[in-house]
């Protein structure tokens, strides 16, 4: 039986947004594995400038058309948020707090998604998704506090954990929405490439020494989070929003506590309680329900 166009876009969204989900999923645990013996500004700067040097040589090559005026000023904020907010405020909190707590606590992304998406592309989502969004960051905050109590450090890094979630989610709104006119891919090759000369000096004047003698599994969580997190896993991801609509496809991101769960004990031995299962279960639930309410997009 053929499929009609809208399905298959619909169809096409979701398995983008299916893959730039599972792209980032791995990006804390790999972040945990390389802040134990890499400086987290080196890991942000570095990672920036190894995929900035990966965006220029695909412009080169693809050469397509540059931004048009009124999209230099989104691509700027843009790249404040997802090449130096996000990946700075979780790196950071990667050194207080393990891959499988932050895993749940960053499982309010979704809502902020939606929120964001209101914000920067004028969606309308109904009123029993926002409830559903509602309740699921209630149920986070909730196992953020049970979980950080008594931990020191830990409410520091929840509070990391937060600003880093609003800082992804205001750059998926953006990148989301700038991709219906220059494209998945370009959106974060066009910001790598600006944003390059000034993550150069300030990676010239604050990053500190190279331990060049870390381990292979340091060294290789930060090449995936400069490869893949930080390049390639925005090429789905974009993509999968402008095809699919902001806050519904930012509700795919409900698979990511437990795709992140299940990476942090393979990769890292970490330890997954019942209360990481059960807070996850619950929140993926509830983002599962919202995810089927309607959402009204602009023309």
């Amino acid at each position: 039986m053929p499929v009609d166009p809208s399905t298959r876009r619909q169809r096409h969204a979701l398995f983008l947004g299916l893959l730039g989900v599972v792209i980032f999923s791995l990006t804390m645990p790999a972040t945990r594995a390389a802040v134990l013996e890499l400086d987290p500004l080196f890991i942000t700067l570095g990672r920036a400038l190894l995929a900035a040097l990966l965006a220029a040589l695909t412009l080169v090559i693809v050469r397509p058309q540059p931004p048009q005026r009124r999209d230099w000023g989104r691509l700027f904020w843009f790249s404040v948020c997802s090449i130096i907010g996000f990946p700075l405020l979780m790196t950071i909190a990667m050194q207080y707090a393990p891959a499988s707590h932050a895993a749940v606590v960053l499982a309010v992304l979704p809502l902020l998604t939606a929120m964001a998406g209101v914000l920067v592309a004028h969606e309308r989502p109904s009123l029993g998704f926002w409830i559903c969004g509602v309740v699921g960051t209630l149920v986070v905050l909730i196992y953020a506090i049970l979980s950080g109590s008594g931990a020191g450090n830990l409410h520091w890094a929840d509070l990391l954990l937060a600003a880093a979630a609003l800082s992804a989610a205001t750059a998926y709104a953006l990148g989301g929405e700038m991709s219906l006119r220059i494209g998945g891919w370009e959106v974060i090759s066009w910001a790598l490439v600006v944003s390059a000369p000034a993550i150069l000096v300030l990676f010239l004047f604050l990053a500190p020494p190279i331990n060049w003698g870390a381990s292979a599994s340091a060294w290789a969580g930060f090449l995936y989070v400069a490869v893949f997190s930080q390049f390639l896993g925005f090429f789905a991801w974009n993509k999968g929003m402008s095809l699919g609509g902001i806050a519904k496809i930012g509700q795919m991101q409900l698979l990511q506590p437990f795709v992140t769960l299940v990476a942090a004990y393979l990769l890292l031995g970490e330890t997954i309680g019942w209360m990481e299962i059960v807070f996850s279960s619950v929140v993926v639930g509830l983002v599962a329900l919202g995810w089927r309410m309607r959402v009204a997009r602009s023309p």
